[in-house]
């Protein structure tokens, strides 16, 4: 929006880097297997259960988590349906947060079926209990799946989900796209031994950035042989359709990327939430999500701004954006509001779930910032409060408010930025 150049990037991918995999390259060329679930990405996907998954069931990889979620729907349904899709011809419900990414809602369209939205917890952001249980009581089995989002990277209570499975009949898949690196309570590996599927991200803008992928973990290793073959367009022995089938398979250059990332995650990880604890301690005014489990895999650091500011969230982030510093508001608009799912879709009460797609703020995480980095990032939003309060920017409309912050350097971002640029 005009201003400055950018100092501090809102987001700043650090996949892997393929110039430092020659010979891993090589191999990979000297062996002339590409695809097709291969020799690296057997080796990945071990290391995965062993590492991060405490070796607790199985996993597959996935060419992306949109896919991972559209299998894993289709596979939960039709094995605890016991018959083919679609089971009836009446409308069916995958149950779900709005405020969640679009690829969930997506990706249960893509198999036919509805969007039900419900409403969030205010404090953990997660799917509300007391809506997913009027919900359930409402449509009861024309739920055909319940797919909880595990929000900004955090735990949510598998067990209850368990539970309420088993007393419903309906199954359930957790899309964790931002969970990979996330401890529950016990410091397993977020999902580890869940009965259903767990799908993470490994997309470059997540932590555990590859470029573009992603993986499904459960604790049952029949159902990930069953999506190994549905990600092999359905083939089982002989080589012929067995099942519902489409191409999902990782190439095996992804499959290097990620045992690069893996090789190196803990290390990022534990840098992450030392930058996620300092926001804390330097936003006390603030509103940061309730954390679930011993640890958050950090993808970037969203808070809600103090109750006198929660409505000017976008001539903040304007006024940041002037400066060289990146914001985003994750999720707005959420996606039942989004016009493409506003007539596919069908929302209860989303009174938490409008506030804060209305309020959030994401702000700057990534791999190389410091410490300072975070320091400079809060004394600039707290200069953006200070012109707020004198009225400075209340009445330009959001194109000026970039060039009338531009003109007037914002406190802590006059040092130089030699001091705040990761090193």
């Amino acid at each position: 929006m005009g201003g400055r150049d950018v100092k501090i990037p809102f987001l700043r991918p650090s996949p892997p880097r393929l110039s430092g995999l020659a010979s891993e390259l090589q191999a990979i060329e000297q062996s002339r297997i590409f695809t097709n679930y291969g020799p690296t990405n057997a080796r990945f996907e071990r290391a995965l259960e062993e590492q991060l998954l405490n070796d607790a069931g199985g996993c597959v990889t996935v060419c992306n988590a949109t896919i991972g979620l559209m299998m894993a729907m289709r596979a939960v349904i039709e094995r605890r349906s016991g018959t083919r899709w679609p089971p009836s011809h009446r409308r069916r419900y995958a149950l779900m947060p709005s405020f969640t990414f679009a690829a969930a809602a997506q990706a249960a369209d893509w198999i036919g079926l509805t969007p039900l939205f419900c409403d969030v917890d205010p404090d953990d952001w997660s799917s509300s209990a007391e809506a997913e249980e009027r919900l359930i009581a409402c449509h009861g089995d024309d739920i055909a799946v319940i797919v909880p989002y595990a929000t900004f990277g955090n735990c949510v209570d598998l067990e209850r989900y368990a539970q309420l499975s088993e007393r419903t009949g309906i199954p359930v898949v957790i899309d964790a796209a931002a969970s990979l690196g996330s401890l529950d309570d016990q410091g397993r590996g977020f999902g580890a031994g869940f009965a259903f599927p767990v799908v993470f991200s490994m997309h470059a803008t997540k932590m555990f950035a590859t470029a573009e992928g992603g993986v499904i973990h459960c604790g049952d290793r029949d159902l990930i042989e069953m999506l190994r073959t549905m990600g092999n367009f359905g083939f089982g022995l002989p080589r012929s359709a067995t099942m519902p089938g489409l191409n999902s398979k990782l190439s095996e250059i992804g499959a290097l990327l990620a045992l690069g990332r893996l090789g190196e995650f803990e290390a990022i990880v534990r840098h992450r939430d030392m930058l996620a604890d300092r926001y804390r301690q330097l936003l006390p005014d603030h509103v940061f999500q309730r954390m679930r489990g011993r640890r958050c895999a950090c993808q970037f650091m969203p808070i809600l701004p103090p109750a006198n500011f929660e409505d000017r969230r976008d001539e903040i982030i304007a006024a940041l954006g002037a400066d060289g510093i990146g914001a985003a508001a994750y999720f707005s608009p959420h996606v039942a509001e989004q016009p493409f799912f506003r007539s596919r879709s069908i929302s209860d009460d989303l009174s938490v779930t409008a506030h804060l797609s209305h309020s959030i703020l994401a702000l700057p995480l990534w791999d190389e910032m410091t410490a300072r980095t975070v320091e400079a990032v809060c004394e600039a939003l707290r200069a953006v409060y200070g012109h707020l309060r004198r009225g400075a920017l209340r009445h330009l409309p959001l194109p000026d408010l970039a060039a009338h912050v531009a003109a007037q350097p914002i406190g802590a971002m006059s040092v130089c930025m030699a001091e705040v640029r990761p090193s």
